[in-house]
């Protein structure tokens, strides 16, 4: 008769290979590749640790991570430590006690050496961004339709906004030929993009390994982004999972549901906007009301409105006041200029010949045969000589019959 074998609980099982793995293993040194590394809230790292052949899980807590060491995906460490077995999951892992790095992985390099060429050739400068539009009203998404990202961004959509269409270009995320199939995508978009109205791009997928958004990371798709008419914003991995295609992108979120946040507007913000507007636009209506009746008011107490006649007769007897300063000032104009006239008038009356002959001068002139001449000396007379002479009152017409000079004595014949 057979001996039963003794039944273990799943916990017994489980201590059991705890003891023998902490007993076997309780001292190694592993090296290998760091993969799809994740840190806590309180600073723990959480890792892969792998080859070519197979893959390890680690722990490294906070309390030991060495300082000047920065962890990140594709970099070649070697750790101490020891294996344990974590109950709850039934997974053994490595408990790392000391980190130090040993080089970068086959993937590291080759990601930073395809960085560096692709940057040389100027796939990665700003001036070649492109503005998002102003207003998205359609979007093209490259990505799984089975996939997390996809859900994550159409969740954060719906919640913020209800105004822009998603076109989805399904295609595989990871694997060999994803990373054709995406480039396929955007260019369909490209080539699409008045039939359909797509105003911009959206490339996304959800975290992974580097291994799993290796793709992002292919020579193809990076032209593909790079090359694209639309605008075309990534949103590939978690924070601090950075690809190719996120440099070559013409804006870069970084979440899926960051990129539902940039293409839309949050409604509620909005509300909260238009509610804020329209309380300052009663209130300004408000104000300016007040003040329209105020004016009113002072307007109804104006008098030009109480008394509207008194103003009138105001004005008229002003014109009356206008009228009457005009009146007596063309009169003193008259008086002044008639003065001036009388004073011209004796002036020319003293320098006039007649004045002079009403004292009892006469004026003599001689006449000549083809005109008349004033007399000024009696040098100019001889006898015979006809005269004409000018009195106060009349003119009368004589004969020389004789000249006598004046420094000759008057003589009485």
């Amino acid at each position: 008769m057979s001996e039963e074998k003794p039944v273990f609980t799943v916990g017994q099982l489980t201590h059991g290979i705890q003891n023998l793995l902490g007993t076997v293993f309780s001292e190694i040194r592993v090296s290998g590749e760091i993969s799809d590394l994740k840190r806590s809230g309180a600073g723990h790292s959480y890792f892969l640790l792998k080859d070519e052949r197979a893959q390890l899980s680690a722990v490294l807590w906070s309390r030991t991570h060495p300082r000047g060491v920065t962890l990140r995906d594709g970099l070649e460490v070697i750790c101490d430590g020891r294996i344990e077995v974590y109950p709850p999951r039934g997974n053994y892992q490595l408990i790392v006690s000391s980190i130090e790095p040993k080089g970068l992985g086959a993937l590291e390099k080759r990601f930073l050496a395809l960085k560096q060429r692709l940057a040389e050739e100027g796939l990665f400068e700003r001036e070649h961004k492109k503005a998002l539009p102003s207003k998205i009203r359609k979007v093209g998404v490259v990505t799984s339709p089975s996939g997390a990202a996809i859900h994550d961004f159409l969740q954060v959509l719906r919640r913020r906004w209800l105004g822009v269409d998603v076109c989805v270009f399904p295609s595989p995320v990871q694997g060999d030929g994803a990373a054709e199939k995406l480039a396929e995508g955007i260019e369909f978009f490209n080539r699409h993009a008045g039939f359909l109205g797509i105003d911009c791009i959206v490339l996304t997928r959800g975290g992974g390994s580097m291994e799993d958004l290796w793709e992002f990371n292919e020579e193809v798709l990076v032209r593909a982004v790079y090359a694209s008419e639309l605008p075309i914003i990534s949103g590939i991995g978690h924070e601090i999972d950075v690809t190719l295609c996120d440099l070559a992108a013409d804006r870069r979120a970084l979440t899926p549901s960051e990129a539902a946040e940039i293409i839309s507007p949050d409604v509620q913000e909005m509300r909260q906007a238009l509610e804020h507007s329209g309380r300052r636009l009663f209130r300004a209506m408000d104000s300016r009301m007040e003040a329209w009746n105020t004016e009113l008011e002072h307007l109804e107490r104006n008098s030009v409105f109480r008394f509207p006649f008194r103003k009138m007769d105001e004005w008229v007897q002003k014109l009356d006041i206008l009228e009457e300063r005009l009146s007596i000032r063309v009169e003193n104009q008259f008086e002044l200029h008639e003065t001036r006239i009388a004073a011209q008038a004796a002036r020319l009356e003293a320098l006039s010949p007649l004045n002079v002959l009403s004292r009892g001068y006469s004026v003599t002139r001689k006449v000549l045969g083809d005109g008349e001449s004033v007399v000024r000396s009696a040098s100019e007379l001889v006898p015979g000589t006809k005269l004409l002479t000018r009195l106060a009152s009349g003119t009368c017409g004589s004969v020389v019959e004789w000249v006598k000079s004046e420094k000759d004595p008057l003589k009485n014949d």
